[in-house]
């Protein structure tokens, strides 16, 4: 069988294409205790791959007395701050794969949780021109697990979602690529991934290559996509 690459490549950002999950849990035990309460590594497991409203949510839970307008500002101001002293901590092959999938004339887009702003942030980081499209977490009605973040990237790439195929490392974000009809591959950091209906779970993507997404997207294509 002759592999065909997908019409695009669907990626989420954190702890995907770069392992800022640390920035986020450093910036939410202190707020926590700010407010006399305690945010143990359990809880903060939790907040993966959800959207910001609903994190702010499960803090205001945890006795933080803000809006959640509030805590997501200050929530992104805080992980910036340590994205511009520490620098975009990129995942093992995520830049390499990206650069290949753009050589090779493959749409891309970034689909995240995070603000539009930060995501910005982290696009303006890279050393090429990574992405056709962003889709942030202030630009969708519902967020991940929905499909909606996927729905939405596709169609303003002008493709079909069983076109693509979605690489997340949460099973929220798996739940959402699933739910658009991408083929999904699960590249785990924090969470296990078992269990979460993706096509495929690779540790790592270092040394994945466009052809290895290629073989991906034959075996496991919707019957009817190109």
């Amino acid at each position: 069988m002759t592999s065909r690459l997908p019409a695009a490549v669907l990626w989420d950002m954190d702890g995907t294409l770069v392992d800022t999950e640390p920035y986020w849990m450093a910036a939410e035990s202190p707020l926590v205790e700010s407010f006399g309460g305690t945010w143990t590594k359990e809880q903060a497991l939790q907040m993966v791959g959800l959207g910001l409203e609903d994190a702010a949510r499960l803090l205001q839970g945890e006795g933080v007395r803000m809006d959640v307008t509030a805590i997501v500002q200050h929530l992104t101001d805080e992980v910036l701050g340590s994205l511009a002293r520490d620098g975009v901590p990129f995942r093992p092959g995520a830049r390499a794969l990206l650069r290949g999938l753009k050589n090779a004339g493959v749409k891309t887009a970034l689909v995240t949780m995070s603000m539009r702003r930060m995501a910005q942030t982290v696009v303006d980081l890279i050393d090429f021109d990574a992405f056709d499209v962003i889709v942030a977490g202030d630009d969708v009605t519902r967020p991940k697990p929905y499909p909606d973040p996927y729905l939405q990237a596709s169609e303003l790439l002008g493709v079909a979602p069983r076109e693509v195929v979605a690489i997340e490392d949460s099973p929220n974000g798996l739940r959402s690529a699933v739910a658009s009809g991408a083929v999904t591959l699960g590249v785990p950091l924090m969470v296990s991934l078992t269990g979460t209906g993706a096509h495929a779970l690779w540790p790592t993507l270092d040394g994945r290559g466009v052809a290895d997404l290629a073989d991906l997207y034959t075996a496991h294509r919707p019957e009817g996509s190109a």
